[in-house]
């Protein structure tokens, strides 16, 4: 090592041991484990063309839109350790023993394909994959044991001499490292050495950076930064050159800026220049999560992602907002800023603060700070105002002046708010302070400033106050009493007038009114807006400038810059009326940052801007700094996208309709008409402004307008009607541009009573219905001729009817006298029966007891003949002709039916028909009553009849038929 390199690293390194702190630090984002819900550690980043960020994760793919978080594990599963994406928007990833790609399927949902059945099964066992690099439509995939090249659905491979450390890309060429044998590059079609150097063998490359023409910047793990310039590697001396060694550089990257990323592995991310020199240093305490460093990343927008050991962190590196932290272990309130003397001054709650700036930076958040606390000064620090070429300070115990060692009090009344000089022309003479308790005067001689007193008639706090010359009188304002209008005595020691103004003077209220000269005007602050005093009427009016935009708006506090932009802030939210960018319908336009809502310091608000580059704004933690200028400059046209897109079942379970990841238009979607419940979910890839970002969207066809701007990242529909529906999203910034329209068509079927099908077939029933209905009236018509031609012959044929009625009662009469009749002989031929039964009973049982003896011969022959009488058919033909002629068709019926049945069977199916009792057919049928009883049973096996089936009643129909 030469002379002139110890002596630079002696300089870099005694610059390093002060320790270096900028004046804004950039805002940092965590994101833990418990946020993005996967393993702690991350390996990799790499973001699409749509702005998704993608981390390779110790439990698959990570994915980050904005809004939501997901993770993809792989099929193993396995740690994933590299990612890189392709222009067709293919996730390449690898983990141990696999590697392949991401694509969205055909509804936006990320599958994973796998390329190791591309790999002959020898070499399919490789550990972990440590890089992947795409190359034109190539990808390159580094193990420690072989380097996979995929190239038209083909790999082959690329084995080291020793062992592959390193592979990466600058612009389009390719370069790897062998653990022996250097750095080698790839020329289209094998690798060739480009620098052999013993000084690799004990440290591997961590990236290869562009760095000026052919010479390349090379960071490794354990020896620092080397140059490769041609065929050799120089070493790169910086001043943290023994940091680099300790702590290792893991990973590394370059800016736009020509700046260098560097991620350690127990220091944080370290930023320098060309020169090596450190600009700036993340690490925990500082705002990381970690100082164990796996990946660093600048993402589209400049701004960059750090993947940790745990967590994920994101830094506003190209942010136009700084953060300034005066003091790292006591966090404090900022009341007031002013540079003075090529220092910033900080105004805190804690006494006051100075650092020596570089005022050649025109981002002054950019310079090297070292903060240091003026003695004397503790205790809370209101207001810094340059008066005369002298920094005044209004502090809680009184006023002071700047002095090179400290400060110097300059009166000792209870508390300043603010000082006041009574005069434009430099250098005033008098000076005004405004306190607890009324106001003091000061004045200002070759010798410095002088108290001289107060002024006597009002001993109100006064925090605002305004001189007017005109007049020769105070304009102040208390928050709780109103505004104050004080004509002062000659010599300005009292007030000899005084007048209040409030509701009954034209102001909105008579409490919260703050009072500023604006526009070389008197206006106060108020609940509705700002109010102007008008002279001629001495009352307060609304500005007429600013009345339309800020109406309703309630403004603590008001600042004017040199090129007259208005700066105003509403309940801790910062907003301008820029009057260098007007609009079509005004001279101004407004511009208001979100980002910092709710950290602006409430209460004791204070703005002060030093130029459009430098505005410092008064904070709960610490002081902000808004570099104006660039931040109009970022306002870029937002984006948004549309996430996810579920459908609500029947069963209430959520079904994926789109995943998110478009790599070509969505296709409509077809949904029954009772899955008619939807869910959108949307964000913005916008990492750095999400509390900037507003959205709105509209459902077309059932919507009618589009919805009011809000932050709110999701919508829900339920109970859709069927129809054609595209749901449309828009995304804006707090500058009121709009992103391009995101839409998601798709259609509700109606069901199937519903569809066009149906609705033809009810027109047709319809038309039918119709002429069935004409048909009707017509019948009807001819209904009601016909009825009239009714009731005329109804008339004619009741005579006729009433003939007939009467031949029906004669017949009946008839029938029912047959009945009888029939009713009648069948008793006589049972009577019969039984006398002639009894009859040859007796004469039997005579003869067996001998008792007629006489004759015998005769008896027996009167017997033979009451026998012959019995067996007669001449009385059943008589009474089967009678039984006829009343059941007309009754044994013509049985016959047809049953054809088998015997002349005694019809006899008992006759008598059974008038319902006798067994005895009465057995004398009828001059059998006993045994007999009949088996009569009826070979008649009921006959004709099939059930046991449980009444054989009279079962007989009944046969007469009628």
């Amino acid at each position: 090592m030469n002379l002139f390199n110890v002596i630079l690293f002696f300089i870099f390194s005694c610059s390093y041991c002060f320790g270096q702190q900028h004046v804004g630090s950039p805002h940092i984002i965590n994101y833990n484990s418990a946020q993005y819900k996967a393993g702690m550690q991350n390996w990799d980043i790499a973001q699409d063309r749509h702005g998704i960020m993608y981390f390779a994760n110790n439990e698959g793919l990570l994915t980050f839109n904005g809004h939501y978080w997901k993770l993809y594990p792989l099929p193993n599963p396995t740690v994933v350790r590299a990612v890189a994406i392709t222009n067709d928007n293919r996730i390449y990833v690898g983990g141990q023993d696999e590697l392949g790609y991401f694509s969205a399927d055909s509804i936006g949902v990320l599958k994973y394909h796998s390329l190791i059945e591309l790999i002959p099964i020898k070499e399919r066992l490789f550990a972990d994959v440590w890089d992947i690099v795409t190359h034109k439509n190539e990808v390159f995939f580094r193990t420690n044991t072989k380097i996979f090249h995929y190239r038209n659905n083909h790999i082959t491979i690329d084995k080291p001499l020793s062992s592959w450390q390193f592979l990466g890309k600058v612009e389009d060429e390719l370069f790897a490292q062998d653990a022996e044998h250097g750095l080698f590059q790839y020329d289209g079609t094998v690798w060739k050495p480009l620098v052999k150097t013993s000084q690799l063998k004990s440290s591997p490359v961590t990236a290869i950076m562009p760095y000026h023409a052919d010479t390349l910047l090379v960071s490794t793990l354990k020896l620092g930064v080397f140059y490769v310039v041609g065929n050799e590697m120089i070493p790169k001396m910086t001043g943290m050159d023994e940091i680099f060694i300790k702590d290792r550089i893991y990973c590394a990257t370059s800016t736009a800026k020509s700046q260098f990323i560097l991620g350690t592995t127990s220091a944080g991310v370290m930023v320098i220049d060309r020169n090596g020199r450190r600009i700036r240093q993340y690490e925990y305490g500082a705002g990381l999560q970690k100082n164990n460093v796996r990946s660093v990343f600048v993402d589209r927008h400049r701004n960059l992602w750090i993947a940790l050991d745990d967590g994920i962190d994101f830094i506003a590196l190209n942010s136009s907002i700084k953060y300034i932290e005066p003091s790292k272990t006591n966090p404090i309130s900022s009341y007031a800023m002013r540079i003075y003397h090529e220092k910033l001054y900080l105004g805190t709650s804690n006494g006051l603060y100075v650092s020596a700036i570089d005022m050649t930076e025109k981002d002054l958040s950019s310079s090297i700070a070292r903060f240091t606390k003026v003695e004397g000064t503790e205790g809370q620090v209101w207001g810094l105002q340059e008066v005369n070429g002298q920094l005044l300070m209004a502090h809680e115990d009184g006023g002071y002046v700047l002095q090179d060692k400290g400060v110097k009090s300059l009166m000792y009344t209870t508390g300043t708010w603010l000082f006041n000089p009574l005069s434009r022309v430099l250098p005033s003479k008098h000076i005004l302070a405004g306190t607890y308790v009324g106001l003091q005067r000061l004045s200002f001689d070759k010798e410095g400033f002088q108290s001289v007193g107060g002024v006597h008639g009002l001993d109100e706090s006064l925090r605002f106050i305004h001189y007017d010359s005109q007049q020769h009188a105070i304009w102040a304002s208390h928050p709780y009493r109103g505004v104050y209008l004080c004509h002062l005595s000659s010599d300005g020691s009292r007030i000899v007038k005084q007048k209040t103004y409030g509701e009954k003077e034209g102001l909105p209220s008579d409490r919260y009114n703050y009072l500023f000269f604006i526009k070389n005007k008197i206006v106060t602050a108020t609940v509705d807006g700002i109010y102007e005093y008008d002279k001629e009427t001495d009352r307060f009016k609304p500005y007429a400038i600013f009345y339309a935009d800020l109406k309703g708006m309630e403004i603590q506090f008001l600042t004017e810059d040199r090129e007259g932009n208005v700066w105003f802030i509403n309940h801790k939210k910062l907003g301008v009326l820029d009057f260098m960018q007007p609009t079509d319908r005004s001279t101004y336009s407004i511009v208001y940052f979100p980002e910092l809502n709710g950290k602006i310091l409430g209460g004791f608000e204070s703005i002060y801007v030093y130029d459009k580059e430098n505005v410092f704004v008064g904070a709960t933690r610490g002081g902000i700094h808004l570099n104006f200028k660039q931040y109009k400059e970022q306002i870029r046209k937002p984006d948004v996208l549309i996430s996810q897109v579920e459908l609500m079942d029947q069963e209430k379970k959520a079904v994926l309709l789109f995943g998110g990841y478009l790599t070509k238009e969505i296709k409509d979607v077809e949904a029954n008409h009772v899955d008619n419940s939807f869910r959108f979910n949307f964000s913005t890839t916008l990492y750095g402004q999400q509390e900037n970002i507003e959205f709105s969207y509209i459902l077309e066809g059932f919507d009618k307008n589009w919805s009011t701007w809000d932050s709110k990242s999701e919508k829900e529909y339920t109970n859709l009607p069927p129809g054609c529906y595209i749901f449309k999203v828009k995304s804006r910034n707090s500058l009121g541009n709009e992103s391009e329209i995101k839409d998601f068509p798709f259609t509700i079927h109606p069901p199937w009573y519903a569809n066009t099908v149906s609705y033809i077939v009810y027109g047709v029933v319809l038309c039918i219905l119709i002429y069935l209905l004409f048909k009707w009236q017509k019948r009807n018509l001819q209904q009601k001729h016909a009825k009239e031609l009714y009731l005329r012959q109804l008339e004619l044929d009741r005579s006729e009817k009433e003939v007939v009625r009467l031949k029906n009662e004669k017949l009946e009469s008839e029938i029912d006298f047959k009945n009888r009749e029939l009713a009648s002989m069948a008793m006589h031929l049972v009577q019969r029966g039984e006398v002639l039964t009894t009859i040859k009973e007796n004469i039997n049982s005579a003869i067996k007891k001998k008792e007629m003896v006489d004759n015998p011969i005769n008896l027996r022959q009167l017997v033979r003949l009451i026998r012959t009488s019995e067996r007669s058919d001449e009385d059943w033909e008589q009474f089967r002709i009678r039984f006829n002629h009343v059941n007309e068709k009754f044994f013509a019926n049985l016959k047809e039916k049953y054809a088998d049945l015997t002349p005694n069977e019809l006899k008992l199916c006759a008598l059974l028909r008038m319902n006798l009792s067994t005895k009465e057919m057995a004398q009828l049928m001059h059998i006993t009553t045994k007999a009949i009883e088996v009569a009826r049973y070979r008649l009921r096996k006959k004709m099939k009849l059930e046991s449980d089936v009444n054989l009279q009643e079962f007989l009944l129909p046969f007469a009628q038929k």
